[in-house]
């Protein structure tokens, strides 16, 4: 009787992040290699699978175009993929997925956790305190506001879902108009009207820059502006501007275009901003339910079931918004 042959056990190849993943259930059916940006590129051609954890990095879009294998599989531990996609990996048969679900209610909870300290004027309340300065002020009631929420992926609804509880009128912003979303052609529309006006969308080609001095000029003078998408949906120097003539009443980012935020940034003194370290998704524990949802994926890519949260690489996002 013939001797059986082993089954190669898969490479999976992780992009490393301090703290590590936990992979523990995957011993024995993965061989597990580390990367850093230095060692990526030389590695990427022994892989069948890559794990993003590192995804502030953006060194798969400069390793991926080498020579040699590229793996069949690339997952990220991020919502956004605009990090790794580089016209290389888009053309390839490789299938991408992200972390699709784990940061929509974490999310949320902070956008309302802004606009409810916005309204009821906290930030300087904590001011006046800090100075021992007793001032009585009137803040403003959130029933009956209207928001604007660019984005209409499960980010963006179950924003506007917690606003509802708190009686903010919603209305979204997706990239094609659907029954209960608005399309692009309603933006200006819709941030005119808007006290609140949130970006929760994906980077791509037609969302980079959306945010710039026209729109500012849109928005009314009392309306706040809340982006915690992607840096690069807004042009910073023209959301300054309009804070510092007072085009909008105020802002809050918790992304930005280059991370961190340089303290020379204008930013950082621009009147009414209200600035967050790329924190709205990260919550106790947050890093164990990424490696947790990952292990799930990897159980059904080995079991040759379909994965979930594909990526639409063309689009840079999971259709189906």
């Amino acid at each position: 009787m013939p001797t059986p042959v082993p089954t190669p056990v898969p490479t999976l190849l992780v992009l490393d992040a301090d703290p590590l993943p936990r992979l523990g259930r995957l011993t024995g059916r993965a061989r597990v290699v580390h990367a850093d940006e230095n060692t990526l590129a030389g590695l990427l051609p022994t892989a069948d699978v890559l794990l993003v954890w590192d995804f502030t990095s953006h060194a798969v879009r400069a390793a991926w175009p080498g020579g040699g294998p590229r793996p069949r599989w690339v997952h990220t531990a991020s919502a956004g993929v605009d990090h790794l996609l580089c016209p290389e990996l888009v053309g390839s048969d490789t299938v991408v997925t992200n972390a699709r679900g784990i940061f929509d209610r974490p999310v949320a909870e902070y956008v309302a956790a802004l606009v409810l300290a916005i309204a009821k004027d906290l930030p300087r309340t904590l001011d006046l305190q800090r100075q021992r300065t007793w001032r009585h002020r009137e803040a403003r009631r959130l029933a009956g506001t209207r928001a604007c929420v660019v984005g209409a992926g499960p980010i963006g609804r179950t924003i506007a879902r917690t606003l509802k509880a708190l009686e903010v009128t919603s209305a979204v912003v997706g990239r094609v108009p659907r029954t209960g979303i608005h399309g692009p052609d309603d933006l200006d529309r819709l941030m005119s009207r808007a006290d609140w006006v949130i970006a929760a969308a994906p980077l791509t080609e037609q969302t980079r820059g959306m945010f710039d001095a026209r729109r500012f000029g849109v928005m009314q003078p009392s309306a706040h502006f809340v982006n915690v998408g992607r840096g690069q949906l807004v042009v910073e120097d023209a959301l300054v501007e309009a804070l510092s003539k007072r085009w909008i009443a105020g802002a809050a980012l918790d992304v930005f275009a280059t991370e961190p935020l340089a303290p020379e940034s204008p930013l950082w003194r621009a009147p009414g901003l209200i600035v967050s370290p790329h924190m709205s998704g990260d919550t106790v524990g947050w890093r164990d339910e990424l490696g947790a949802q990952f292990v799930e994926q990897y159980e059904r890519w080995a079991a040759g079931r379909s994965l979930v949260n594909v990526v639409d690489k063309k689009r840079g996002y999971v259709p189906g918004h």
